[in-house]
């Protein structure tokens, strides 16, 4: 984060001469969110997939001056949506300096801040705030205080010789110190429900009460959270009366296109290995069916994290077989998929009844994808050159220690196999590792259409007729 310009007023004064006039944080979103839209720029950088459906109702939420809470299953992206919500504050902002709260300068709301502004006048010294520092985040857990939140009374400054009757003796809590910015409570129903009453006050009247201290704060805060599923969760809900306050409840969903999955995957993953496009599309797919899946509980969902985690899995293992073989640069290729349902199957939740048969299922779906991917990729491209080669004699070995231009060493020079890496995005001048990984698709989906064999050895699996 860069320091404030120097060219910023420091004074109340000088904010008051520069025209600063205090403005709220849901008018600041509202006028932000207007400008960029107006503007043609993207409010929501790094969201993918929601555009649609997700966005315009959020949009509207914000433009409304609303309360949020996003509804959805685990790893819809609730938390990287809210977190992108800061970006429409303004970068910087004025602030009291020594004050505990974020207050404008020009409209204090605590007692001593106000004493200090009656005191200083003009002369009030100012800090600028930047907007990253205006987002506060919470994860709700079921031993989460009402001080935690609102504010408890502070030992030490009682001990200090202030009356126990002081408002100034109070510790703020998570929400006030958030004042003129943006507190997101991730999980809200794990929060116990006593203490969920404590934020009633702070969504209504904007103000907060701390062990009986009738303390009239007009707190300006944006209240946004996520929740997963009542049906799903279990652990708690979200008490009536809170639910009543929120302006708004905007539900999410997983990518509805393979496109949008495989654009979030692109986006979110560290690959260490290069992972081609029909690659990332197989592990779309993959994470498609999974979530169609009879034999996969639904209602805990298959997090858009199982696709981003398959790719990195992918990635490592292109890596470690270039390591083992010396071929650079390190490309995925099919052979690497399989490393994807052992490591990946503890991340996921199966139906009652399927113990002992995770892998086999997901070595079935796994399959599905990729035949739905060569599908796709070679659809009208006759294959038969390449299975007749096969068959012929021209077995194709693969695996961790075979390296790319062995695999293809072992086909004659046919020109369907310039065709295939076309269709797979490859030039015929590209390197060895890269060729290899599309012909190995359409190696594995002859296999898959049964018309090679595929036998799997200790050290490297064989194409043959």
């Amino acid at each position: 984060m860069n320091s404030a310009p120097s060219d910023l007023p420091r004074t109340a004064g000088e904010l008051r001469a520069a025209g600063y006039e205090p403005r709220g944080v849901k008018t600041e979103l509202h006028d932000n969110l207007l400008a960029a839209l107006r503007a043609g720029r993207d409010p929501w950088p790094g969201i993918v997939g929601f555009s649609r459906t997700v966005l315009p109702q959020l949009e509207r939420a914000i433009l409304a001056g609303h309360d949020v809470v996003l509804l959805g299953e685990r790893g819809q992206g609730k938390t990287r949506l809210l977190r992108t919500l800061a970006g429409l504050l303004d970068e910087w902002t004025p602030a009291i300096d020594g004050e505990e709260l974020a207050e404008h300068p020009l409209d204090p709301i605590t007692p001593a801040a106000r004493r200090r502004a009656a005191e200083l006048g003009d002369d009030l010294p100012v800090r600028w705030v930047h907007r990253g520092e205006r987002y506060t985040e919470k994860l709700a857990t079921p031993d989460t205080s009402v001080g935690d939140l609102i504010g408890d009374v502070d030992p030490v400054k009682v001990a200090e010789g202030r009356s126990l009757g002081d408002p100034e003796t109070i510790h703020f809590g998570l929400v006030p110190r958030a004042h003129r910015g943006i507190v997101a409570v991730n999980e809200l129903p794990d929060l116990a429900e006593r203490i969920q009453v404590a934020l009633l006050n702070v969504m209504e009247e904007r103000d907060i009460q701390v062990r009986g201290y009738t303390l009239r704060l007009p707190l300006d805060v944006l209240l946004v959270a996520t929740a997963n599923p009542e049906d799903y969760t279990n652990r708690g809900r979200i008490i009536t009366p809170l639910k009543d306050r929120f302006g708004a409840e905007v539900r999410t969903h997983y990518p509805l296109d393979v496109e949008a999955e495989i654009g979030v995957v692109r986006q979110e993953s560290r690959l260490v290995a290069e992972v081609g496009e029909p690659l990332l599309e197989v592990l779309a797919r993959f994470v498609r069916n999974l979530r169609q899946a009879s034999v996969i509980d639904q209602r805990s969902g298959v997090s858009a994290r199982f696709a981003v985690a398959a790719a990195e899995t992918v990635a490592a293992a292109a890596l470690r077989r270039s390591a083992l073989t010396g071929e650079e640069p390190a490309v995925a290729r099919p052979v690497d998929l399989d490393a994807v349902p052992a490591v990946l199957r503890g991340k996921l939740e199966f139906e009652p009844g399927e113990e002992g048969r995770e892998t086999e299922h997901l070595v079935h779906l796994l399959r599905m994808a990729i035949a739905e991917t060569a599908r796709s990729r070679f659809a009208g491209l006759d294959l038969r050159p390449l299975a007749d080669a096969v068959t012929d004699g021209h077995l194709v070995a693969t695996g961790e220690r075979v390296p790319g231009k062995d695999l293809l060493a072992a086909l004659p020079e046919l020109p369907v196999l310039h065709e295939v890496a076309q269709r797979a995005g490859v030039a015929a001048d590209e390197p060895a590792g890269r060729i290899a990984a599309a012909v190995e698709l359409a190696l594995e989906s002859l296999f898959l259409s049964r018309r090679l064999a595929k036998e799997a050895g200790d050290t490297a699996t064989v194409y043959g007729p």
